[in-house]
């Protein structure tokens, strides 16, 4: 048994690649028994890199390591009739299922959600897709970069050309809206003691977070432009260089924009910049202005005056000095698991804490991702106790 909020919970994950993973990771950062139901050849992501670790039989792909935390693996071939009989077995014992097959596959499996609810009444079933469940292209294949192309975000995103974001955003928030429309169909279920099947996608995470962006076409009627490193709406507000590395700054109000012009001597009711409006027309001579002063002083001299001053500014950190940095730590995101093979790792931990618990998402020990049937015998010795 685990501890955490959702320890009493058992989740079969039929998911891969990242946005199911993530979102069953995500229940079982809170203490969920995750059971990763794979295929004979294992999650396709156990097979993206470079990096890997490990040597020859026993080597491990780092990205399958971001995604599949706090679970169990057991080996199913669902094109046969033994290892589908498992399946339903599970499926009468669990709470949660996750699936992102194309859709129709689970259908085909033998597994409708008419056959999973007779099977089990309580069942939530979490499926999420490329571009939905229907309407005309409901059969696309879900793919993390085409659903940010599709679903705006690389077209406001980038200064020269439409770019993609760094991680896989449009498969990470996915997987969160998921996770996050679970926990409301198990809070529902409370009351009524029905499950019933929750649906999202690459498409609707990516449409779901324009935020400000989308009401600017919705509402405005302006369709918006790649927005580089500068908010579109308020100024100043984004990456400026300094004699050394880029420094960021935040101005949100006007107050803040007084406090700017403080630090530095000028007048903040100056014609060209008195208002957030006027000062977002100029953005181009007041990041200037800017940029005149910063290259005179490396970033730090910078940091520390705009702290002095009480602007809201920060550093563009790599991801080295992201995870030595003494204020992650202090949040309990990165953990240390030991690996089946790979001995003691470090990972990212989940971003969600409770009260006054250190504990990354409530739990007090965390397990290392799987390796490919880890737990084949002690999850059918359970399924048979």
């Amino acid at each position: 048994m685990t501890d955490g909020p959702l320890s009493d919970l058992i989740v079969l994950d039929l998911t891969r690649a990242l946005a199911g993973p993530h979102a069953a990771m995500m229940l079982g950062d809170m203490g969920a028994r995750v059971i990763k139901i794979e295929s004979p050849t294992g999650d396709d992501t156990r097979g993206w890199g470079p990096p890997f670790i490990g040597e020859d039989d026993e080597r491990e792909s780092t990205y399958f390591m971001s995604a599949n935390r706090n679970k169990e693996s057991l080996v199913l071939d669902l094109k046969t009739e033994e290892d589908r009989d498992v399946l339903a077995r599970l499926v009468e014992r669990a709470d949660v299922l996750m699936e992102n097959f194309r859709v129709g596959v689970l259908d085909r499996l033998g597994f409708p959600v008419s056959r999973l609810h007779e099977l089990n009444p309580g069942l939530i079933v979490l499926s999420i897709t490329g571009f939905g469940h229907d309407g005309p292209e409901a059969k696309r294949a879900g793919y993390d970069q085409i659903a940010q192309g599709e679903g705006g975000i690389m077209s406001i995103t980038g200064t020269e050309q439409p770019t993609k974001v760094g991680v896989p955003i449009a498969d990470l928030i996915a997987g969160m809206n998921g996770a996050y429309g679970v926990v409301a169909a198990l809070h529902e279920r409370s009351r009524t003691g029905l499950g019933r099947v929750v649906r999202t996608s690459l498409l609707a995470g990516m449409v779901g977070v324009h935020a400000f962006q989308g009401t600017r076409w919705t509402v405005a009627g302006e369709v918006p432009g790649l927005a580089g490193d500068h908010h579109p709406s308020i100024a100043p507000y984004g990456m400026f260089a300094t004699a050394s590395a880029p420094v960021q700054i935040a101005c949100g109000s006007e107050g803040l924009w007084r406090a700017l012009c403080g630090a530095f001597g000028w007048d903040p009711a100056e014609p060209e910049f008195a208002t957030n409006a006027l000062r977002v027309a100029n953005r181009d001579a007041l990041v200037a202005r800017i940029e005149s002063l910063f290259g005179s002083e490396p970033a730090e001299h910078w940091l520390a005056a705009l702290a002095e001053a009480g602007v809201p500014s920060g550093k563009v950190r790599s991801m080295d000095d992201v995870y030595s940095w003494d204020q992650v730590l202090s949040q309990g995101l990165l953990l240390s698991v030991e690996h089946a093979t790979q001995g003691e790792l470090k990972l990212p931990g989940s971003p969600i804490r409770f009260d006054d618990n250190p504990y990354s998402g409530g739990r007090s020990t965390h397990l290392a991702p799987p390796t490919l049937g880890q737990h084949d015998q002690s999850i059918r010795e359970w399924l048979d106790s």
